[in-house]
């Protein structure tokens, strides 16, 4: 299919942007680097008037460390982050991550911001953010407001995001010392979408575990540090809870008895 008509503006800022929104709200999309507005529009999933190209906006393409995590503006690509030499001491979690997240053409144009905005339940990236406790920063023409991951995420491709808001950075904070961080996920092939992810943090007193493509949202578990039966015990009540669902890539018990099995081989190699 091809998309229905709409105009196409590209902005050189944020101002920009949060203008056009402030005008066209319900009726506009933000497009960064398109790998999964694009889609939507082939397939008249989105229909908006006007789509509003973020990419070549200067102030929105930052990545940096700033008050104790790494701030990655909105139009920054996910290979820009990937390939900063600094990464796996900044934010390790992430660093592992991008080997699973897509193929590297779809890295080299999608956003970190995108894939976040898009809140696929599948996606590593708002996992991520969710296991790390991160937050989302969002300006409009009124007001500009933060928004810590657990509260952003509402369900499937929805988020707290208003119309007329533009996310203008996601934040994933610094590694603790101390703690040690780890990724796993299933799919059928690499770089498809995910049966089940998990993203783990592994402290002296606590553990994280952040689990995405079970239910319609990242979960997140925090749990003292527990290991042998209790852990298996732990594991297994998380995934009976968690609302799995059947579809075309697995059925819920399968995603359960991941949960479960490469839940406890990641927490017990982080522990080791």
């Amino acid at each position: 299919m091809k998309p229905a008509a709409f105009d196409y503006i590209r902005v050189d800022s944020a101002d920009e942007a949060v203008a056009l929104l402030a005008d066209y709200g319900d009726d506009a999309s933000i497009m960064a680097g398109g790998q999964s507005l694009m889609p939507m529009l082939n397939m008249r999933l989105s229909q908006p008037r006007v789509v509003i190209d973020i990419s070549r906006a200067q102030d929105l393409s930052a990545v940096r460390m700033q008050s104790g995590a790494l701030e990655v503006s909105a139009a920054a690509t996910q290979v820009a982050v990937e390939q900063r030499p600094q990464l796996a001491d900044e934010v390790p979690l992430l660093a592992q991550t991008f080997p699973y997240l897509g193929h590297f053409q779809t890295r080299n144009r999608g956003t970190v911001c995108g894939s976040i905005a898009h809140a696929d339940p599948s996606a590593e990236l708002p996992l991520c953010l969710s296991a790390l406790d991160g937050e989302v920063v969002l300006n409009s023409s009124v007001r500009r407001r933060t928004v810590r991951a657990r509260d952003f995420f509402l369900g499937p491709l929805s988020t707290t995001r208003e119309p007329t808001e533009l996310i203008v950075a996601a934040r994933f904070p610094a590694a603790q010392p101390g703690t040690r961080y780890g990724f796993a996920e299933v799919s059928r092939r690499h770089g498809d979408f995910a049966m089940v992810a998990l993203a783990a943090a592994v402290s002296s007193r606590q553990m994280v575990l952040a689990v995405g493509g079970v239910a319609d949202r990242p979960h997140v578990q925090l749990w003292p540090r527990l290991a042998g039966a209790e852990l298996r015990e732990a594991l297994h009540q998380l995934a009976s809870e968690i609302g799995a669902r059947d579809d075309q890539h697995a059925s819920a018990a399968y995603r359960c008895h991941l949960v479960c099995r490469l839940g406890q081989r990641l927490i017990e190699d982080l522990q080791r």
